[in-house]
């Protein structure tokens, strides 16, 4: 049964009309990067609840959200109107099972994520985990607009401090942008121009994560599997580990 904080909103940060990310101040507790907690709040006769991954690294005195704005959404119009110094609850202790804990040893490990599906990605490669223990690392982020392409300056810090490590491609699917990818995702694989923007392979000895969009998700375990490369579990470890966001 999860226990709450009452946080306080240190920042709301607007980034598009339809993306925000949330830093609140709670206790820190011990997660594992890659895990999701609950925001709640009061409004009307409910209190509404809705689970986010962890943006911040552990360690952190603070809870940072990346989370999109439903129009109609019974939570999110009321997160992205909160303010510095308003209280939100957020849930403890943080679960999930979308972790580098649980993902095999590999060569290369892939980081495929659409939209708010990079957060978990944010947190896991803050730490000193992935980079540790896998040759090089591929961060695959796919928006509809580039200036959905969030993050875009913590990213930079990685790309310079790991350039011969660490990858990113973005990916744009309703313009044509300078310096990224345009298309889906499975698409971009199939034809190969991830494997050659990035210079590495993916293959059976590469580990891949997969967070956000169902059908992006569906499509590309389809299309890896295929390739040879099978869904990992813990009865039966594999190559590809994924999180539902919805």
């Amino acid at each position: 049964m999860a226990n709450w904080h009452v946080g306080e909103v240190i920042t709301n940060h607007r980034w598009t009309k339809t993306l925000f990310s949330i830093k609140v101040r709670c206790p820190a507790e011990n997660f594992i990067a890659g895990q999701f907690v609950r925001l709640a709040l009061q409004i009307g006769d409910d209190r509404v609840q809705r689970a986010y991954s962890l943006v911040n690294p552990p360690g952190t005195d603070y809870a940072e959200f990346y989370v999109t704005h439903v129009a109609d959404g019974l939570l999110s119009p009321a997160l992205a109107a909160l303010k510095p110094g308003d209280n939100v609850e957020v849930s403890y202790p943080a679960s999930g099972f979308f972790t580098l804990d649980e993902v095999p040893q590999g060569d290369n490990l892939w980081l495929l994520a659409t939209g708010t599906g990079v957060g978990p990605y944010l947190s896991m490669l803050a730490t000193d985990v992935p980079w540790q223990r896998f040759k090089h690392i591929i961060l695959v982020h796919a928006a509809r607009w580039s200036n959905e392409l969030s993050y875009a300056e913590l990213i930079q810090q990685w790309q310079q401090q790991y350039p011969d490590q660490f990858s990113y491609i973005p990916v744009v699917s309703r313009e044509n942008v300078p310096n990224t990818l345009n298309g889906r995702i499975p698409e971009l694989i199939s034809n190969k121009q991830l494997q050659q923007a990035s210079g590495q392979t993916l293959d059976d000895n590469s580990q891949v994560m997969i967070c956000g969009n169902p059908d992006m998700i569906k499509d590309t375990k389809t299309l890896l599997e295929s390739m040879g490369l099978q869904k990992n579990l813990r009865r039966k470890p594999g190559n590809v580990t994924v999180e539902q966001y919805w």
